[in-house]
């Protein structure tokens, strides 16, 4: 098939390096969001998809909206039999859709109707799912709401942060999109209506979702601190200032000493913290301004004076 490629982040690299692979179907074009700013000096940078169709000789279509004219008559004229999309980052509208012969198919990653929307990772991690995956299906009006053609699963690991997650997810779901591909090309696949029970929803994480209640159990933060790595960062407030609890934290037996929010230094490399059940000791940090650094050197050029406490910022 003739296939027009939709998608703007790193995670999306990985189908669209499986496409290019394939002897089946030939990539004619990509789209991607437009240039932002990056960096300390801000400037305009392509998106890592746009990089790596620009290295394979790829037209790269950077519209502002995919409902803007002139796209819409370029995506015309390149007459795509199918558009497989990763991550695009933007809102397809009916005229848009139509296009294609075999309409747009999504990669998103969760076991649909689980986890629709922007964060489904993010929320797998949050909510303690033992499984997650990736899901094909074709996009509708619906917030991911369309017929599935293929699933994959993944195990959550204990200690997999969002990021960790998402990378294998990624891996993985590039040989389910190649494979969807396939099985569309030789009509070997045909899309399931998802089921009505079971949905569930996965809104893009904010800063707010992102910020640590020492009160509620050890259990619910790690996962906070492990949904949220690396963006946008688990938070608390130190002496007025914003802190991002950024590694790892461990989850220490037997009964706690320390208050919701206390901190103790225990040695030279424990940092504890009380929370709503069990302590836990706190692996990194960032602090606000700073770099990432451990919790045992932050905590000694801090000089935390006993009974101090995390808080939360007004």
């Amino acid at each position: 098939m003739r296939l027009v490629f939709a998608g703007t982040p790193e995670v999306a690299v990985p189908a669209l390096d499986a496409l290019l692979a394939s002897d089946r179907h030939e990539v004619v074009a990509v789209v991607t969001r437009p240039d932002a700013p990056a960096g300390r000096g801000r400037k305009l940078v392509a998106s890592p998809v746009a990089q790596r169709a620009e290295e394979a000789g790829i037209e790269v279509l950077k519209p502002a909206k995919p409902s803007d004219p002139d796209f819409v008559a370029r995506l015309t004229e390149l007459a795509p039999d199918c558009c497989p999309v990763v991550a695009y980052g933007a809102l397809l509208r009916p005229g848009t859709l139509e296009i294609p012969k075999h309409g747009w198919v999504n990669l998103h990653f969760s076991l649909l109707p689980a986890w629709r929307g922007a964060a489904p990772v993010q929320h797998a991690v949050l909510a303690g799912d033992e499984v997650t995956g990736a899901a094909t299906f074709l996009i509708e009006q619906g917030l991911d709401s369309g017929p599935v053609y293929g699933v994959i699963t993944e195990e959550v690991r204990p200690t997999d942060t969002s990021g960790e997650l998402l990378t294998r997810l990624s891996v993985s779901g590039a040989r389910l999109l190649a494979a969807t591909m396939d099985g569309i090309e030789d009509g070997s696949l045909h899309a399931v209506p998802q089921p009505a029970e079971g949905v569930t929803l996965a809104p893009k994480i904010t800063v707010e979702d992102a910020r640590i209640e020492w009160s509620h159990p050890a259990l619910r933060i790690d996962r906070v601190v492990r949904g949220c790595a690396p963006a946008p960062g688990a938070w608390t407030e130190f002496r007025g200032e914003r802190l991002k609890i950024t590694g790892p934290v461990k989850l220490l037996a037997g009964e706690a000493a320390l208050a919701p929010g206390e901190l103790a230094v225990v040695g030279k490399n424990s940092v504890r913290v009380g929370t709503g059940s069990h302590e836990i000791e706190l692996g990194e940090v960032r602090p606000q301004g700073k770099k990432e650094m451990r919790a045992a050197d932050w905590a000694r050029g801090a000089r935390l004076e006993t009974g101090e406490r995390f808080g939360s910022a007004g």
